[in-house]
């Protein structure tokens, strides 16, 4: 099995090395570097591809969130890992936004942040339904009227299916949970969520579900709305 190339960055050194030796010990990851700024991320990744960034949010110099944003704007960018203190924060949705896979909080315990590595590498976001809700609901007290209209203007671009599938990301489910739902396979899931990415212009499943949520996508569909 190809070993997971991950890159450390974090302006702590003793959070890189407690990283790095929880890191270590999974044999299926590799540390290909570590990075002290988001400033040195860019050159880090082109000298060592790592598969998936653990990235700090808050550095002095370049914070995680703007490491985060350059990164995901390049050509085969590697999956981000927001590491941060708080759960529902501004900035984590800022980071969210531009692309990152997930976060995990720092005093995450080991074995859940090793397999927050194996989940993104793997393809699947780092957050959980009750974590996405926490975060919608600190997004319902900062967005704004204009994020609703600017939203609902980019999913009206999606077809009946593609839009079905759209509220189903944004409700936390599973590509399977998703076919067993909608009535198709897994198969054709996938290729609808390919469809919305590319629609879209996103990067992953946590951007879809952020934007069903400013679209009002899941206000529409509460259970028990129309009891």
């Amino acid at each position: 099995m190809t070993a997971i190339r991950l890159l450390l960055v974090d302006d702590d050194p003793l959070v890189r090395a407690g990283l790095s030796l929880m890191m270590g010990g999974a044999q299926d990851i590799e540390i290909v570097g570590e990075a002290a700024d988001g400033g040195e991320v860019e050159a880090l990744v082109d000298r060592t591809r790592p598969d998936v960034v653990l990235m700090d949010i808050r550095m002095p110099s370049v914070d995680g969130l703007t490491a985060t944003r350059r990164l995901r704007a390049r050509q085969d960018a590697p999956q981000v890992v927001v590491l941060t203190t708080f759960h529902a924060d501004e900035q984590v949705l800022r980071a969210l936004r531009a692309g990152a896979a997930g976060f995990v909080l720092k005093d995450t315990p080991p074995a859940q942040i090793v397999d927050a590595v194996r989940r993104v590498a793997a393809g699947e976001p780092v957050l959980s339904p009750t974590v996405t809700r926490q975060l919608m609901a600190h997004a319902a007290g900062t967005a704004a009227d204009d994020r609703r209209a600017r939203a609902r203007a980019r999913v009206a671009v999606l077809g009946e299916r593609e839009r079905e599938v759209t509220l189903a990301v944004g409700r936390g489910l599973s590509n399977a949970e998703i076919a067993a739902a909608l009535f198709m396979s897994v198969a054709t899931v996938k290729t609808h969520v390919s469809r919305v990415l590319a629609k879209l212009d996103l990067n992953n499943r946590v951007q879809i579900a952020l934007l069903a949520y400013d679209a009002g996508l899941l206000d529409e569909d509460r259970p028990g709305r129309d009891a």
